[in-house]
């Protein structure tokens, strides 16, 4: 894997448990404890460059989602050396970076491909520490590669910030100190999307689940199970299919003698344009079942999946973590840089990936050091805005972004082959907050 070279040209509210160090007596002794003291892996202080990795799945069931997330990486390098319109550079607050790279050096990077599987993601990611010299990775559309990323980042004393990771686990039992996620989670998908189905669909149905049989399927399906039957509806059965299974015609047939009003696909990506898709030509919409008709919820949604289930989303109500129609100044910004660019607007996976490279580097400038003890402590419990979904919390007891989280629904009157979503509630930060004792986990040691 090799470096791709390209000629671009309010502070911390709370510190979580500042690092107390023993000082070694013997500093040319060289120990695992030493070099975590004295120094960190891929220092880049003598170099005029410092290298990134963007570990994506250019492969697999997630392919289209990665595609963007790389887009969106490319574009934040370009901003980070000084080219371009800066985008969210300009509406980003507070700021440290000034647009001549990273403490006065040029970003490179190198690429990886998941493969949206687990151990294809951790051996990309350990190739890019070890050969190319990354001081930071991002990427990823699954939870599993998540997990299974971070577990390595704190192995590797190298900072992770997370791609698309959606699971409660990804910051809840399996945390780690050197992984920060952007991303909203399965819980507060279902904390967003109660109250708008109680409104919409009432508090007497019968729900048929849907589920990726992996770490991120299994917690949305808790949690918008336990949301929904907090309203009252019954939850019928709960069946987990694989992923990248392709076709779904087995699992969603027993669904139309099973008694159940409503379907939830716990699924994503091109997962969920399949099982979505062949729904519908099941002729589930068109059912009258108990007096009600019949629903189908897609709770975590994205623009790419709306794009590739086309007509069969109009109606559907689901979540998302950003989309391109919000008018703050810092989504405008990134709109219109990434649409110059690519020539069409940016997805839910592109914004987060860009937000999350850019958070590190402003990170490292108010930190004064590429040190991941010393980045990851400014970054946990740092409050910004200007990047879209209003101001956010970086929890430092967690390391999981706080902020506003969106409804939608398939827009049934779009105007574009990408005015495919429509908000329909911005529910505010507060309403999806939660305490962290409740998903377990330990952060572990800042150095390693």
């Amino acid at each position: 894997m090799s470096i791709i070279r390209r000629p671009m040209n309010r502070r911390s509210l709370l510190k979580a448990g500042a690092a107390s160090g023993l000082v070694l007596a013997t500093p040319t002794i060289i120990s695992r404890s030493a070099w975590a003291e004295t120094n960190f892996r891929n220092d880049p202080t003598n170099s005029k460059t410092v290298t990134f990795g963007f570990n994506v799945p250019q492969t697999g069931a997630y392919a289209d989602e990665g595609a963007d997330e790389l887009r969106a990486y490319q574009l934040a390098v370009k901003h980070l050396n000084g080219e371009g319109d800066g985008g969210m550079l300009s509406t980003m607050k507070p700021l440290s970076l000034n647009g001549n790279g990273v403490l006065g050096k040029k970003v490179d990077y190198v690429t990886g491909d998941t493969q949206t599987k687990s151990d294809a993601a951790r051996a990309s990611a350990k190739r890019m520490i070890e050969k190319d010299g990354v001081v930071m990775w991002s990427g990823g559309s699954s939870s599993g590669v998540a997990i299974a990323q971070q577990s390595l980042a704190q192995e590797m004393g190298v900072v992770f910030m997370c791609g698309l990771t959606h699971s409660n686990d990804t910051t809840g039992k399996d945390k780690r100190r050197y992984g920060f996620r952007h991303f909203f989670n399965a819980y507060m998908s279902g904390a967003a999307l109660g109250p708008v189905l109680e409104k919409e669909m009432g508090k007497d149905r019968r729900a048929y689940h849907l589920t990726a049989d992996y770490t991120w399927g299994w917690t949305q399906e808790e949690s918008i199970a336990n949301t929904t039957e907090g309203l009252g509806w019954e939850t019928v059965n709960k069946v987990r299919t694989p992923l990248g299974a392709g076709d779904f015609s087995q699992y969603i047939a027993p669904v139309l003698n099973s008694g159940a009003d409503v379907l939830i696909l716990n699924h994503y990506g091109k997962d969920m344009i399949n099982s979505l898709t062949q729904a519908v030509q099941f002729g589930l919409r068109d059912k009258l079942v108990n007096g009600k008709n019949f629903e189908i919820i897609v709770p975590l949604y994205s623009r790419l999946m709306a794009q590739g289930a086309g007509e069969n989303i109009k109606g559907i109500y689901g979540t998302t973590n950003w989309n391109w129609s919000l008018q703050d100044d810092g989504s405008k910004a990134f709109v219109k840089s990434f649409g110059q660019e690519y020539g069409f607007p940016p997805s839910q996976a592109a914004h987060t990936c860009y937000v999350q490279t850019l958070l590190y580097a402003d990170a490292c400038e108010r930190a004064g050091t590429f040190n991941p003890a010393e980045v990851i402590k400014v970054l946990e419990d740092h409050q910004f805005d200007g990047m879209g979904n209003g101001p956010t919390l970086y929890r430092g007891s967690d390391h999981q972004c706080f902020k506003d989280v969106l409804v939608v629904k398939g827009n049934e009157n779009a105007t574009s082959q990408f005015d495919l979503l429509e908000v329909v509630e911005v529910t505010p930060a507060s309403q999806v907050t939660y305490d962290p004792e409740i998903f377990g986990g330990e952060l572990g040691p800042y150095k390693v």
